[in-house]
């Protein structure tokens, strides 16, 4: 079992410090920005919900979830159309590892199967993911989790690879 629990102000400085990670920084940006970003969805200025997921007892790293519905306002589409293109009822996973010695080990599969199955319990239906499609390590992930490409909006997104998470029988 993997516990999440939601980010707090007291836990913004190891998030710095994994947010200054090259493994991070290489996916998320610049670190100042993104640290900024999460103090608005821990103030309550933005739906996303931030949760630190554990491993052996110990922080492991980071995932979130958005509501689609809440990413489509006129600036946001204005900025990146594709937003409009999906459906208002889902939601949106993002998940980053702490420690990048364990990229490609399947901690990060292990990690989406259990907040699907914790999103899917709070009764969300579809699940979305948006990875860099060139970020292969993410998108192995997605895949062995149950997610698979959106065939539809294939080359109408930009930077991302949308995918929906298609098998929901077993997944908990």
């Amino acid at each position: 079992m993997v516990p999440f629990r939601p980010v707090t102000s007291e836990d913004l400085p190891i998030l710095a410090d994994w947010m200054a990670r090259p493994h991070w920084r290489e996916w998320w940006g610049e670190p100042a920005e993104a640290l900024d970003k999460l103090r608005e969805k821990i103030g309550g200025h933005d739906t996303t919900k931030p949760f630190i997921f554990r491993f052996d007892g110990r922080d492991a790293g980071y995932t979130q979830v958005w509501h689609v519905k809440d990413q489509q306002g006129p600036d946001a589409v204005a900025a990146s159309p594709w937003l409009a293109l999906l459906p208002m009822d889902a939601v949106g996973v993002d998940l980053a590892l702490a420690d990048g010695s364990v990229l490609s080990k399947g901690y990060g599969t292990k990690v989406l199967q259990a907040f699907v199955g914790k999103l899917r319990r709070e009764g969300h239906e579809r699940i979305l993911m948006d990875p860099d499609p060139a970020n292969q390590r993410a998108v192995k992930a997605c895949r062995k989790a149950g997610f698979r490409e959106m065939a539809e909006l294939k080359g109408r997104t930009g930077n991302n690879l949308l995918m929906e998470l298609v098998n929901t029988k077993g997944v908990s």
